[in-house]
């Protein structure tokens, strides 16, 4: 007989609320993972028997808890520290670790939205018929993403596996489950924070070289390692020296003449060099007259051509059509 909410714990709390709500409110139980459902549903079918004034305790503690605030506000801190206040510190962490992992109602959802270079690293450790089960799970289109990431051999032994595999046992199922949630999305939530000078490159990216060169030079004086790591992580104009011939002339089938002749006025002899070399011979001359009879220019409006060149050569690149060496470390490609 349970007397007191001090003989509740979380699950316990929230099954007593569900069975108090009834079936009118059946949708909340639509806004809870299966791993919820599971631990309330277990929680509830344990409770016994429940005083009523234990039941008024757990109401009254509740609108006590939104009437101090006058409203419910939710954020990562707050639910880190309710949880905190009813649940084992593990059971937190784990908690806490998956919402700051890929979004998701499920695992298998959550699989989804994980690079698949990123679950094919993790997932070519594993047993092929491991490897099998999770990619019959998660959705077609990604399975064949992380299969074709995978050696060759590996993945023909985890196709082998799903052409002959059975009805999964709901206890395999759940362990799999359990260790995916465990070794590789709790370790996935860890490392996944955005570096923030990365976010701040981009940022810089889209500033007007006035701007870009203000702030930089700002930060240089009161943090120079800090100015020096955006500016490695920033792609500029003059970074597009480092195609190769046939992303040269990808790039130029996408500019506008006009485009490419305003923002090689201002670019070095070398990338200059670099784009009429990929010209036949009479373009190139056309290009040279065409760069001579614009006169003087202004720099805002070279600016914003060569910003206009790196973004198509950025959407180029995320269609895997060039590749793109980043800022300050030539030895690493995107794609």
């Amino acid at each position: 007989m349970i007397t007191s909410i001090n003989q509740l714990k979380g699950a316990e709390k929230a099954a007593v609320f569900l069975l108090v709500l009834g079936d009118e409110h059946k949708n909340l139980w639509e806004l809870l993972d299966d791993d919820e459902i599971k631990e309330i549903s277990q929680a509830m079918s344990n409770l016994g028997n429940v005083q009523a004034s234990a039941v008024e305790e757990l109401m009254v503690d509740f609108v006590g808890r939104m009437s101090a605030t006058g409203a419910v506000m939710g954020s990562y801190e707050q639910t880190q520290r309710l949880l905190q206040s009813i649940l084992p510190a593990d059971k937190v962490d784990a908690i806490m670790e998956e919402i700051r992992g890929p979004a998701g109602r499920t695992m298998w959802d959550k699989l989804g939205n994980v690079a698949e270079t990123t679950l094919a690293n993790y997932l070519k450790n594993e047993y092929p018929q491991t490897v099998a089960v999770v990619l019959s799970k998660v959705k077609p289109d990604h399975a064949a993403r992380v299969l074709s990431a995978l050696p060759d051999d590996f993945a023909l032994e985890c196709i082998n596996r799903m052409l002959h595999m059975e009805p999964i046992q709901r206890d395999i199922l759940e362990k799999i489950e359990i260790t995916l949630r465990n070794e590789f999305m709790s370790n996935l939530a860890r490392t996944s924070k955005r570096d923030s000078h990365e976010l701040m490159a981009e940022i810089f990216n889209n500033f007007d070289r006035a701007t870009e060169n203000r702030f930089i030079g700002a930060l240089e004086e009161r943090n120079r390692e800090a100015a020096e790591r955006i500016r490695s992580l920033m792609f500029v104009f003059e970074d597009l020296k480092k195609l190769d011939p046939g992303g040269v002339q990808t790039l130029l089938r996408a500019v506008e003449k006009s485009q490419l002749a305003l923002a090689l006025k201002a670019a070095s002899d070398e990338l200059r060099n670099l784009f009429f070399s990929n010209m036949s011979e009479r373009a190139s001359k056309i290009m040279r007259e065409d760069m001579a009879s614009m006169g003087p220019v202004r720099l805002k409006d070279v600016d914003g051509a060569q910003a206009a060149m790196v973004q198509i050569a950025k959407d180029l690149a995320q269609r895997g059509e060039i590749m793109l060496a980043e800022g300050g470390r030539e030895d690493e490609l995107i794609y």
